[in-house]
Parts: structure tokens; C-alpha cells; sequence
């Protein structure tokens, strides 16, 4: 079980930077590839970032590829997304999630939602343009 608490999201304006963070509580974080995923009002929730086991392999979309990054610290069970010269297209909710099931594959992540087994609560950003 691994339960994801998502912090650090607010309001900006365009062309700042934001760091969020999911701490995770549980047994499972040092087995799961993690993720980044958000959702902007009316749309589908979108791939945003991900990160192997092994913090050795990550993938971006092309929307946030430079930009944005991931990075994890095993020793506080915190996954962070560094979140550079954002614009009005980041606007959304953004939620951590935790991959455990594919522990065996250490340097993997999953750009797909539905590889993924517990979700955080999310956290909103907001850019001022």
C-alpha cells in the first residue's frame, strides 16, 4: 500500500518556476517507478513525466520536454517535479502517481495512467499570463 500526498502547487506568473513535491508513505516507494500526470479543466488527464525504479530512466512529452523535471530522493520517499518558464498551457491539477507492480523492471517507466497502482490527491497550479 502506498498512499501519495502531493504539495507545493499555486499561482504564478508566466515564465516563473515551481517545484512540486509527492511524499509517500508505505513500504512500496523504493519498488515503484513514479509518475506525473495532470488534468486542465475539460480535458483528459495527460502524461506529464515519469521515473524509473532505478532513477536512472525518465520520459517527457514533447509539451514539457526542457522544461520540466523529475527527480526522486528514496531517503525521504519524495518524488519532485521541477517546473520551469511555465505558461497558460500548465494551468491544470497535477497528481504523483506510484507504479510498485513493475518492480522487477528497475529501469522503467510508464507514460500510460493505467500502469499506474495509487495516485496522490492532486495539486493545482495556476499561471498568470
Amino acid at each position: 500500500q502506498v498512499t501519495l500526498v502531493e504539495s507545493g502547487g499555486g499561482s504564478v506568473q508566466a515564465g516563473d518556476s515551481l517545484t512540486l513535491s509527492c511524499e509517500a508513505s508505505g513500504d512500496a516507494f523504493l519498488r515503484s517507478a513514479m509518475g506525473w500526470f495532470r488534468q486542465a479543466p475539460g480535458k483528459e488527464r495527460e502524461f506529464v513525466a515519469c521515473l524509473s525504479r532505478s532513477d536512472v530512466v525518465a520520459h517527457y512529452p514533447d509539451s514539457v520536454k526542457g522544461r520540466f523535471l523529475i527527480s526522486r530522493d528514496n531517503s525521504k520517499s519524495t518524488v519532485y517535479l521541477i517546473m520551469n518558464n511555465l505558461s497558460a498551457d500548465d494551468i491544470a491539477v497535477y497528481y504523483c502517481a506510484a507504479s510498485p507492480r513493475h518492480s522487477f523492471h528497475q529501469n522503467e517507466c510508464y507514460v500510460k495512467g493505467t500502469d499506474y497502482d495509487y495516485w496522490g490527491q492532486g495539486t493545482q497550479v495556476i499561471v498568470s499570463t
